[in-house]
């Protein structure tokens, strides 16, 4: 394919592309005599992989070589380096349909690409109607989790994608149309759920961003999803300081906590140990609840002792039977 049509193709303009050829070697490997290089498939996959990097706040750079790296290696383990939500680019690979969560679904990928689509026109266009329609729609039809992983969560990584690559030296194109669907992403996981806020039956998951953090809608996901299946939460949204973290998890005598950090400059393993308690739980004794390391500022290589799940449908089945397992063992309530 010539710089042109990747450049339709990933939707960053071609300027771009040839800067990344100059300054990161991420240029064109085909050869057609003495004509032009052509970019080919393999190219093409690797630009994809920027873009999916640098839409995730790693430094252009940094995903340049993060990507090459996993162009020589399986396709599965690349995606466990990058410990990004599977069902994201499921929708490019052709990995067929079924949802994360391991349930049957009669929706297939051109469904879910259409419904992205949708929602990057709709925030483009500043139609906040249409965004509320199309939303209520996709979690009526794909439920909370598949309706995340397969047309919310994409949905929003596309438009990021398309102000980091839109070459725009200031960095502002198209950030009123990802804050436009940010706010009514976290509209519709709100509505979708009462959130189990008072829900008893075992200790809450905590669930906090890490200091600093200002990016919550991973964390309203999986909140949203607890509530939906009962789990009582205690949720703290952003840039939760360190102080006020450990305070909380020895207050709310919680089984789990979990830690969300989208960039690698909020992902700070010394909130672990504080996290990891103690807290309270039945007639004031001590305990040290589980931690999770969520969203993509954290590195792929768990610490000792830390989940670190690779997505919602992960975390979810982790949170799960950490529950089970405190309901079995009779868990109180905190404070």
């Amino acid at each position: 394919m010539t710089t042109g049509d990747v450049a339709l193709r990933l939707g960053v303009a071609p300027a771009t592309l040839r800067s990344w050829d100059r300054r990161y070697g991420l240029g064109p490997s085909g050869h057609q005599g003495g004509r032009h290089r052509r970019w080919t498939e393999r190219d093409i996959a690797v630009l994809e992989r920027v873009c999916e990097l640098t839409a995730h706040g790693v430094p252009t750079a940094e995903a340049a070589e993060l990507a090459r790296a996993a162009g020589d290696v399986p396709k599965k383990v690349a995606e466990e380096v990058w410990a990004l939500p599977r069902q994201s680019r499921s929708a490019s690979s052709g990995t067929g349909d079924t949802p994360t969560d391991g349930t049957a679904t009669t929706h297939d990928d051109a469904d879910a690409r259409r419904r992205v689509r949708g929602l990057g026109r709709a925030a483009v266009r500043l139609d906040a109607q249409l965004l509320d329609e199309l939303l209520t729609d996709t979690l009526a039809e794909y439920g909370l989790v598949g309706a995340w992983e397969r047309v919310m969560s994409p949905a929003l990584r596309s438009i990021g994608r398309k102000w980091a690559c839109s070459g725009d030296p200031h960095g502002e194109r198209y950030v009123e149309a990802e804050h436009l669907l940010s706010w009514h992403l976290s509209t519709a996981l709100r509505r979708s759920t009462g959130f189990a806020a008072t829900a008893t039956g075992g200790r809450p998951v905590v669930l906090a961003c890490a200091p600093r953090e200002g990016h919550t809608l991973g964390l309203e996901a999986l909140t949203a999803a607890l509530g939906d299946r009962g789990v009582p939460v205690r949720m703290f949204g952003c840039a939760v300081p360190t102080g006020a973290l450990a305070e909380a998890v020895r207050r709310a005598g919680s089984c789990a906590v979990v830690l969300w950090s989208q960039t690698r400059s909020t992902a700070d393993p010394a909130l672990f140990p504080l996290a990891h308690g103690p807290g309270r739980g039945l007639k004031g004794s001590r305990f040290h609840p589980a931690v999770l390391a969520t969203g993509p500022g954290w590195p792929p290589r768990p610490t000792p002792g830390i989940h670190r799940p690779g997505g919602l449908t992960q975390a979810l089945r982790i949170l799960e039977g950490l529950v089970a397992i405190d309901r079995r063992e009779g868990g109180g309530e905190g404070e």
